[in-house]
Parts: C-alpha cells; structure tokens; sequence
C-alpha cells in the first residue's frame, strides 16, 4: 500500500451529517480542499465547489461525491424521554436494531442513546412474535434521561447518526459512512495528486449534500455550473458474500475500481465508459464492470442538467451497504484515485458528442 491517508478517510467518516445539516463534514473537506484548488465557495443548497482552473479552452468537468449520511430526524419526545425518529435516507429496519446513536442538539450538545426495536425481550415472546420482522416506526431511541431532562435537551428536527467508528479490518476499511465519504476521500486524494500538475481541464470538484434523499444537491449545481461532462463518485454492491450467486454479485472486494454502465439512475455515457477503460488499461489499473439494477448516482442528476450533460459513475465495491459495517477493500480506493486523477489529466482528448451518421 501507498499513499494510503487512512487518518483523513477517518475523520471524515467519523464527522456527522445528514441531508441538509451537512455543516460539519463541509467545514472538515473544505479545510481539506482549500490548498488543492484556486476558488471555493458554497451554493444555496449548501453544497461546496472548489474550482481548479485549467485551460481556457479546456472542458469544465464536474466531479460530485455526495457527502451527506443515512440518518434520523428525532420526531418525537415523549413523556417518558423516548425518542422517536424520522429516516433520512434508505434505512432498512433490520438493521437498526440494537444500535446506538447520537443525538446532535440544537444547544450543540450531543446525547447518546441505544436504539430499541420495541418488541419484547426473547424470555417473553411468543412464536409469533419472533417471526415478526422489525419495524421502523415501532423503534425509539432510550438516553437514559427522565422525561423532563429529554424535553430540556432534545427537539423535534434535531439530527440522530450511528455511533460507529471507522476501522481497518484486515485489507479493508469498516465503516457506518462509506457511503459516501469514501467517495469525497477518493475526491480529495485525486486531486492531491494532480496539485503540481498541469491540467487542461477545468475541474469542479463538488461536495454534494442531499444525494441519499433525491440526488437534491447535484442536480441544482450542475444547473449553474453547467459543466461539458460530469463524473459522479460513490460506492456500490459488493454482493461477494455466502449466499449470493455469482452473476449476482455485481462487484467484489479487490477485483478492482467499479466502471459504472448502468443503474437505475442513468445510463452512463457510453463514450465515458470506453475512455475510463482505455485509461485503465494503459495504464494497469485494476477494474471491474458494473451493472447495477437497483439505486442511483449523483450523475443521474447531473445528466439531466439543462441540456443534458455526458455523464458517468466510478463505484468503489463496498459490503453491506446502508448498514453501520460498509467495508470497502484498499486497493480498490487507491484504484479509484489513481483512476480518476489519470482521467482528469486526460479529460480533454475526447470529445463525447454523438455525431451524425
């Protein structure tokens, strides 16, 4: 391993955000981005562009990692100090249960508390009731705190993430927010490799905010940055686990970065697709095709900018995605970054019209 910034990918993991309270995290990748750009700034939206400035004649590229988590809302305190929760984003009750979380109040304080599924304990149940799977709007939050105390601390709209570290495990990463902080980590590191570089590409390197609620911040700005092609970065389906047949498993750990074709947001600009292969054939980076049938990208949002923008996703293959255990392989990261910094370098080459016949 090389070039392996482990201490960043953490903080940026272990930093709370999600879709529309992405204060945190943006202040933690500004201050990353800050050295590696000529301009910066952020949109209504809240999402932050740092601009590269390339040749006057050179393509304006739009990169966007979405930087926003799966997480809660607390919607409710009860008198008895349970909190109850409102998703933000595709969480699948199953794997809620028995967690614990943070509770981010609006006073700045932080309260812990241990996520409940609100069914009995195994010494009570019933057959029947242990075939009953979890359900979201059944769970609450437990700080421990009397009814009052909650009510002092605690507020409808105050934002709940999982109380989860990053951790290497073996030659992988493990954490609760690789989706997709991973992506702004590959984002930040590319263009760490390119800052002595000369680069005729004009880069728009985005933190998106709100891409786990509706693709919301990519889409607004590519409206006004209008860039001549767009490249979204995220994680997708390792499925390389016991159980899942092998045309089934759509990426596995190590083969490799993830060259998107389709999912069920866009389909990606076939062009693109061949240029990213090309690349990575020239220049031995391992790779893998992906096709994925079911979840989006930021680019799907950026396709549709205007006019139409071409448009293409590199994945990094992550395990358990949506869980608190995503698990990403190191040498697919790095593939990822050394991928994507050798395309900036060559973004200018082509050109991704479709021509008349």
């Amino acid at each position: 391993m090389t070039d392996w910034n482990f201490a960043l990918l953490k903080r940026l993991c272990e930093t709370p955000g999600v879709p529309s309270r992405e204060e945190a995290i943006r202040k933690v990748i500004a201050d990353e981005l800050k050295p590696l750009c000529d301009e910066m700034h952020t949109d209504t939206m809240g999402s932050l562009v740092a601009f590269k400035k390339g040749a006057s004649d050179g393509p304006r590229v739009m990169i966007a990692a979405h930087m926003d988590e799966i997480g809660f809302f607390v919607r409710h305190v009860d008198k008895s100090g349970f909190v109850r929760l409102q998703t933000v984003g595709g969480w699948d009750p199953r794997n809620m249960v028995a967690q614990r979380v943070l509770i981010h109040c609006a006073n700045g304080d932080v309260v812990r508390g241990a996520l409940m599924a609100g069914t009995k304990p195994p010494h009570l149940q019933t057959a029947d009731d242990a075939n009953k799977p979890p359900r979201i709007d059944a769970m609450y939050v437990d700080t421990g705190l009397s009814g009052e105390r909650a009510k002092e601390l605690i507020e409808p709209g105050d934002m709940v993430t999982m109380d989860r570290t990053c951790e290497e495990l073996g030659d992988t990463v493990c954490s609760k927010t690789l989706d997709n902080r991973l992506s702004v980590f590959i984002m930040i590191e590319a263009l760490r490799k390119l800052k002595k570089e000369s680069v005729k590409a004009n880069v728009l390197a985005v933190a998106t905010t709100q891409e786990e609620v509706g693709l919301r911040g990519a889409t607004t700005a590519a409206f006004a940055l209008q860039p001549d092609i767009g490249i979204a970065l995220d994680v997708t389906l390792a499925m390389d686990i016991p159980g899942s047949a092998e045309p089934d498993q759509i990426t596995t750990l190590g083969g490799g970065a993830a060259i998107k074709i389709v999912d069920s947001s866009l389909i990606c600009h076939p062009k693109l697709v061949r240029h990213f292969r090309d690349l990575a054939d020239a220049n031995k980076i391992k790779y893998q095709l992906e096709l994925l049938p079911r979840g989006g990208t930021d680019a799907g949002g950026i396709q549709r900018s205007r006019g139409g923008v071409p448009s293409f996703t590199l994945s990094v293959p992550t395990r358990y995605v949506h869980t608190v255990n995503e698990m990403a392989h190191r040498d697919d990261i790095i593939a990822a970054i050394d991928l994507l910094a050798i395309y900036l370098k060559d973004a200018h080459s082509r050109r991704y019209d479709y021509p008349l016949d």
